[in-house]
This record gives C-alpha cells, structure tokens and sequence, in this order.
C-alpha cells in the first residue's frame, strides 16, 4: 500500500517506510523521521514554480510530472520498496495539491500496469 501524509504528522506503525519526496529538507524535521530521502523523484524547480500549488493547474501538473517520472531512474527505486510492503510518500506542503499525493497516483497505476490490473 502506497500512502502520502506530512512530513510533520507523527509516525505510525502502519507507514511502512517512510520516504520524504520533496527536493529541499522541511525546517524542524528531524533526520530519524525519515527512512529515505528522494529527492530526485521531487517535480523540477521549474514545473513546481510553474504549478505553484494552484488547484487549476492539478491536472496539467500531474501530467506534466507524470512524463518527468517516465523518464527518471529513481522511479523504479521506489516502485521496488512499495512491492516489498507498505510505503509513505512524505510531503512538507500544507495543500491536498501536491507533488507526494500525484507521485502516489502515478505509483499505483505503474504497479496496476504490471500486474495487468486495471490502474
């Protein structure tokens, strides 16, 4: 199972592991809060800028950093650790709107593809 939740909500025991997928550490976070750090499967600085958080450009965010996932190595990383058991998607961001809640989508749909599921 593939969750996402902030950064700054307390563990709990069915989180899995906890990997924290935004580009810049979140202030007042402690290291051991975090199992891993991908920072590389983060959107770029110029399509986060771009999105801004703004629920108008949700779908045509997603879109846009879905093709950046296509292309990105880490992405199978993460695919591997959400095969072996539960993973958090960790975010610092206060909107509903954002990068861990899309990255998530596009996860389980990669792991429905395989599994010849629908997505």
């Amino acid at each position: 199972m593939i969750k996402a939740k902030r950064v700054y909500d307390p563990p709990e025991p069915g989180d899995g592991v906890r990997v924290l997928v935004d580009r810049l550490w979140p202030r007042g976070v402690r290291r051991e809060a975090v199992d891993v750090w991908m920072r590389e499967v983060a959107p770029s600085d110029e399509l986060r800028r771009w999105f801004s958080h703004d629920p108008a450009r949700w779908e045509e965010f997603k879109a846009r950093y879905w093709r950046e996932l296509d292309v990105n190595p880490k992405v199978e990383e993460l695919l591997e650790l959400a095969r072996r058991g539960d993973v958090t998607l960790l975010y610092a961001a206060r909107s509903p709107h954002n990068n861990a809640e899309a990255l998530r989508e596009y996860l389980e749909r990669r792991l429905a593809e395989r599994r010849g599921g629908p997505p």
